[in-house]
């Protein structure tokens, strides 16, 4: 059913599957979202958050680094990715990851646009 729905129709049944705890559900939307189309920032967004959810670090990881590169001014990016590399032990690159959120919670960019 889900194969032929619109990306943002898939994002949405992700969404649901997440919102009442069904993660393994979610993630296989979410990872389909990002297979049509490897631009689309809410569905890595969405896939680093449910992966770190379920203790996929590495992969969440994967996933957080293509939001912020998709997107590197977005302050919920940059707070998730420092969310999974505290998960992984990686306090100095979670350090960095959170200074950048600090950057733009305080109106700065990290890159300019």
């Amino acid at each position: 059913m889900s194969d032929s729905l619109p990306i943002e129709d898939l994002l949405d049944e992700a969404n649901g599957h997440l919102a009442v705890g069904e993660l393994s559900e979610a993630i296989a939307l979410y990872r389909q979202c990002v297979a049509l189309d490897p631009q689309f920032f809410d569905g890595w967004q969405a896939l680093g958050m449910a992966l770190l959810k379920t203790g996929e670090i590495k992969e969440a990881i994967g996933a957080g680094l293509m939001a912020t590169t998709l997107r590197p001014n977005d302050l919920l990016a940059w707070t998730g990715l420092s969310q999974m590399y505290v998960r992984n032990g990686q306090i100095a690159e979670a350090e960095d990851a959170k200074g950048k959120a600090r950057i733009l919670s305080l109106g700065g960019k990290v890159v300019k646009e």
